[in-house]
């Protein structure tokens, strides 16, 4: 039997971010201005047309799922990536810092500027339209953030987790994980998270506040030719 999570994209865009998502019951995406991640309902004939179907030429778009990904003819990998895909095993505690505020629309041009400095992966001024995102500031700049991305039933994606290069070192990644776990958990849902497997640092991070491996996955960023 699948997992809510074996296919993280396409279980969000037909339960709880349905109302963001673009397609039909066999190949769906959020609007590209919120984030470029898409999914079909299952690697069939029918499910990889409508997938081709979805996007525009020369438009990219990233698939995530625990299956090796089958693309249609139409559509080319631009790259590929192994991911591990890791759980909060247990509830995270709540956690509390004074430093720590929400962000808003307000703070999304500083949001922005310091996902593609640090890359934590794809990420867009429409960021916020997925979930809540918390900051610290030092100094009056915003020196690290953490937010929620893909939502399905039980579950909630830890994402956006960055430090700026100038303030790495003063824990401020692992403070702000800690603190969207800890609110995942107050909801009674369960925290998940992706990182590259190669990044083994991050996993080690995400390891020492208690999340572990539910599995490998596969993505591929892709694109439509003409």
């Amino acid at each position: 039997m699948k997992h809510v999570l074996d296919r993280p994209i396409w279980s969000a865009l037909t339960t709880r971010h349905q109302a963001l998502a673009e397609g039909d019951e066999l190949a769906r995406r959020y609007r590209p201005s919120i984030v470029p991640f898409a999914a079909t309902a299952g690697d069939d004939r029918e499910s990889l047309r409508a997938l081709a179907g979805l996007l525009p030429p020369h438009e990219t778009a990233v698939l995530v799922q625990t299956d090796e990904i089958v693309l249609p003819a139409e559509i080319s990998a631009i790259s590929t990536a192994s991911l591990v895909q890791m759980v909060a095993e247990q509830p995270t505690p709540a956690v509390s810092d004074g430093r720590i505020r929400q962000l808003t629309r307000a703070d999304a041009a500083e949001m922005l500027a310091l996902a593609l400095l640090t890359r934590p992966g794809p990420f867009t001024l429409e960021a916020l339209s997925l979930g809540d995102f918390w900051g610290i500031r030092i100094d009056g700049r915003l020196a690290a953030m953490a937010g929620e991305r893909m939502k399905q039933p039980g579950h909630s994606e830890l994402s956006g987790v960055c430090t700026h290069p100038d303030f790495r070192g003063g824990g401020l990644a692992r403070l702000l994980s800690m603190f969207v776990a800890g609110r995942i958990a107050a909801r009674g849902e369960v925290a998940y998270l992706h990182a590259y497997d190669s990044n083994a640092a991050a996993v080690g991070l995400y390891e020492s506040i208690g999340f572990r491996l539910r599995s490998m996955m596969n993505m591929a960023m892709v694109q439509r030719a003409e």
